[in-house]
C-alpha cells in the first residue's frame, strides 16, 4: 500500500486513516472474494470466454473480424491466425499499399469508417480532411498539456480528449454527421497529443529540453509522429514505413477486445464521444491490454542480464521455467508476449511484423538481440505446453515485437501505449460510429448474485 501524506487530512490523524484503511481492505476483500467453483457451478464463462478461448457472442459487426479456428465435425480446430478488415485480409492489405509505396495508415482508416478501399482521388481528398483537423485549438497546448503535465501519458491523454469536449460547439449532439467529424479531428489530432504530452512529462520531470514541432499537414501520421518527436525532426524512410505499419496492424481488432468493448458499452448508454474515447483509453492503460509490450521489454531486459548465452536453447529454456514458476522478472508467471486471448497457433499482425523487425534489427545493429527474441519465440511456446494443460495453443502475439521496434526507433517507452492508442482511435471511431447507427439498447449483461439473503440486525444487536 502506498504512504499516506504525513499531514492530517481535515483535521484526522493520518496514521489513524492509514489502519482504517488497512482495516477496511480487509473487509473489503472478504466480502468480494467469490468461491471459483461458483464460476463451473453456474456456468458463468469468465472474461466472457469459454475454456478454449471461444467469446461469447455480444453484438455483430462488419468492421473486422478475427479468425483463430475452423470448425470440424462440430469441433473447433485451431489454425493459423487471420485479421480482415471490413472483410480485407490484413496480409493483402499491407502488401498493396507497401508495394505501391505508400503509406497505409491513413488508407485503412478510411477502410475502417467508410466501409471501402478509397480510389487515387478519395485518398487524397481524405488525406486533405485529416490534415486540416491536425492543429489543435488555440491554446489548448500551453493550458491543457503544458500546464498540467501527467505522470503517465495514458492517463494525460485521457485528459486531453476530455478536455476537448469543452472546445467543441457541439460536444453533446450524437448524430453520425457530428460524431464522424469528431472522430476524424481525434484521429488528426492524437499523433500531437501524444507527443505533446510526453514533451511536456520530459521537461517537467527529467528535465530535458522542451522542443515542440507543429505538425505538417504533407506528412503521414507516421512522418508526423517522428517528426515532432525527434528534436531534429529527422528520421530515416524505413523508420518512417515500419511506424506505419505499426499504426496498421494496431488500428483495429474486432469489438471483443477490452477497449472497443469498453467503447460499445459507453456507447450504448448515449454519451458523447470524447466520455467514450476517454473510457476506452482508460482500459487500453492496462498491462493486461495495452500496456503489455512494455512488460515485454522489461522481461527482456531481465533476460538479457541473466542468460549469460544468448545462443544456448537449454539457458533460454531454463529461464522460462523460472518465468512460469514466478521465480524471475517480476513473479507473476507469465511470459509477456506469448499468447493471445484469441489466437492459438499464430498472430497474423506479429508474423507480418517479424520480417521488417529483423530488417530494422540489421540496419540498427540490433541483429544478436533480434536473434534471442526469436529463439524465444520458438521455445516459448514449448516450454509452456509442457508445464500447463493447454486448451488452446500459444504464440508470439505482436506486443512480443512492438516494443523491440518502437525502441530501435528510438522512442521513449512512456509512448509505447500511447502509439497503440493512437493507431486504435481509427477502430475505436468506426465501432462507435457501428454502434450509433444499428440503433441498440444499452448494454447490460446479467450477473448472479451469490450472496444469499439475510436478517437486519438493529445497530444495537451487532
Amino acid at each position: 500500500m502506498s504512504d499516506f501524506p504525513c499531514q492530517p487530512e481535515n483535521g484526522v490523524d493520518s496514521v489513524f486513516l492509514q489502519n482504517k484503511i488497512a482495516e477496511y481492505s480487509s473487509f473489503a476483500r472478504s466480502c468480494s472474494q467469490i468461491d471459483p467453483d461458483l464460476y463451473t457451478k453456474y456456468e458463468v464463462k469468465r472474461g466472457l470466454r469459454d475454456i478454449s478461448g471461444k467469446g461469447v457472442l455480444a453484438g455483430l459487426t462488419e468492421i473486422s473480424e478475427v479468425l483463430a479456428y475452423v470448425i470440424e465435425d462440430g469441433d473447433l480446430v485451431p489454425c493459423d491466425g487471420r485479421l480482415f478488415y471490413r472483410g480485407y485480409d490484413i496480409r493483402d492489405l499491407v502488401d498493396g499499399f507497401l508495394s505501391d509505396g505508400r503509406f497505409g495508415f491513413e488508407e485503412v482508416c478510411f477502410l475502417l469508417l467508410f466501409g471501402h478501399l478509397p480510389s487515387a482521388d478519395e485518398y487524397a481528398e481524405f488525406r486533405r480532411v485529416l490534415s486540416s483537423y491536425m492543429s489543435l485549438p488555440d491554446e489548448f497546448l500551453r493550458n491543457t498539456i503544458m500546464n498540467a503535465p501527467g505522470h503517465d501519458m495514458m492517463n494525460q491523454l485521457a485528459t486531453s480528449v476530455l478536455t476537448l469536449y469543452t472546445y467543441d460547439s457541439d460536444p453533446e449532439d450524437i448524430s453520425i454527421p457530428n460524431v464522424l467529424r469528431q472522430c476524424l479531428r481525434l484521429i488528426a489530432q492524437f499523433p500531437s497529443l501524444m507527443v505533446y504530452g510526453f514533451q511536456s512529462y520530459a521537461y517537467y520531470y527529467n528535465k530535458q529540453s522542451l522542443i515542440i514541432h507543429s505538425p505538417d499537414p504533407q506528412l503521414s501520421a507516421a512522418e508526423n509522429i517522428l517528426h515532432m518527436l525527434h528534436p531534429d525532426s529527422r528520421f530515416t524512410p524505413l523508420e518512417a514505413r515500419i511506424l506505419d505499419l505499426a499504426l496498421v496492424l494496431h488500428a483495429e481488432h474486432g469489438g471483443g477486445n477490452n477497449s472497443t468493448f469498453t467503447n460499445h458499452v459507453v456507447t450504448s448508454s448515449g454519451t458523447d464521444t470524447y466520455s467514450a474515447m476517454a473510457s476506452s483509453l482508460c482500459s487500453l492503460k492496462g498491462p493486461r491490454h495495452g500496456g503489455a509490450n512494455i512488460k515485454v521489454m522489461q522481461m527482456f531486459d531481465d533476460m538479457k542480464t541473466s542468460i549469460r548465452d544468448w545462443h544456448d536453447d537449454d539457458e533460454i529454456c531454463a529461464y522460462i521455467e523460472k518465468l512460469l514458476d514466478k521465480q524471475a522478472f517480476d513473479k507473476s508467471g507469465l511470459v509477456y508476449g506469448i499468447g493471445h486471448a484469441v489466437y492459438s497457433l499464430s498472430d497474423p499482425r506479429a508474423l507480418i511484423f517479424r520480417g521488417f523487425v529483423e530488417e530494422l534489427a540489421e540496419a540498427k545493429n540490433a541483429g544478436e538481440e533480434y536473434l534471442l527474441y526469436s529463439k524465444v519465440e520458438t521455445l516459448a511456446p514449448r516450454v509452456i505446453s509442457r508445464r500447463r494443460k493447454m486448451y488452446k495453443g500459444v504464440s508470439a502475439n505482436i506486443d512480443f515485437y512492438s516494443g523491440f521496434v518502437y525502441r530501435m526507433l528510438g522512442l521513449p517507452p512512456e509512448l509505447y501505449t500511447p502509439l497503440f492508442a493512437t493507431a486504435r482511435m481509427a477502430g475505436w471511431s468506426a465501432h462507435r460510429i457501428e454502434e450509433l447507427s444499428n440503433n441498440g439498447k444499452i448494454i447490460r449483461p446479467a450477473y448472479k448474485s451469490v450472496s444469499g439473503h439475510k436478517d437486519y440486525v438493529p445497530m444495537a444487536g451487532r
